[in-house]
């Protein structure tokens, strides 16, 4: 399946909204049109796939509780194949829907009822996050950067296990760890994380981050009772313990 994505710098953000609720769809549809967004809606998971193979989305807006798959199976296998960022629409507001939701991949979380204005915030800044992360990535990050065995490509946007196997990672995750290989050492509190890899502006809070270091110690098959890479530290947040070997590109 083809999920690549556009550059928002250049073109319309195109953004796939599915939810099985037609007045839903149409509603944030006319909403996202009316502020320059080039929209596609889905009402199910097999119309989303198609849509996903068909088109380039930027973006994808996805109700969690729908007939037939529901929004975290989608958003689970999303992530093993593509980065494409994801907004979870949800009528439950609990603070588990959340985690649940974060865990499973999902960039950010939204409550129903919701107001399409902080929809519409919340879409501005993720987009102006990758983009810019993608950028500084092309810009200022090195060739590759290698730890115990693993390797990160940051132009490439790829984690790679010791065993030269490719792991998929999504954007937070991704930018989560390219904050803590170029700070190896260093204690780094939830503040300090929330704004390297995700940006105040995303909304996020401290739980938000905590979910993605386990999600990245899951990936990095680092035990969570006892983490040798990403070490907790009590009231100060977290460390990159391995040591860094940093390529620089080539001339």
């Amino acid at each position: 399946m083809s999920c690549g994505r556009l550059s928002t710098m250049d073109k319309q953000p195109h953004i796939l909204v599915v939810d099985d609720h037609a007045e839903i769809r149409e509603l944030i549809e006319r909403f996202l049109s009316d502020h320059g967004y080039r929209v596609t809606t889905a009402a199910d998971g097999v119309i989303m796939k198609r849509v996903l193979a068909d088109a380039a989305i930027d973006l994808i807006v996805l109700d969690l509780m729908m007939p037939g798959e529901d929004g975290l199976s989608l958003c689970r296998n999303l992530r093993a194949e593509s980065d494409i960022p994801v907004i979870m629409l949800t009528a439950m507001g609990e603070e588990t829907d959340r985690i649940v939701g974060l865990e499973m991949g999902a960039d950010d979380y939204l409550a129903k009822p919701f107001n399409p204005r902080e929809l519409l915030a919340r879409i501005k800044a993720i987009l102006r996050r990758t983009a810019g992360a993608h950028e500084r990535v092309n810009q200022e990050a090195p060739e590759r950067l290698e730890f115990q065995g693993w390797t990160l490509l940051p132009k490439a946007r790829e984690l790679i296990d010791p065993a030269q196997t490719l792991v998929p990672v999504s954007t937070a995750e991704f930018a989560l760890l390219m904050a803590f290989v170029t700070r190896p050492g260093r204690v780094l509190s939830r503040d300090q994380l929330l704004d390297l890899a995700r940006g105040r502006d995303s909304r996020a809070f401290d739980r938000s981050i905590d979910t993605l270091v386990s999600r990245l110690r899951r990936k990095l098959g680092d035990p969570p009772r006892n983490p040798q890479i990403i070490k907790t530290v009590r009231g100060g947040g977290y460390v990159f313990v391995p040591k860094v070997k940093r390529h620089a590109p080539v001339a």
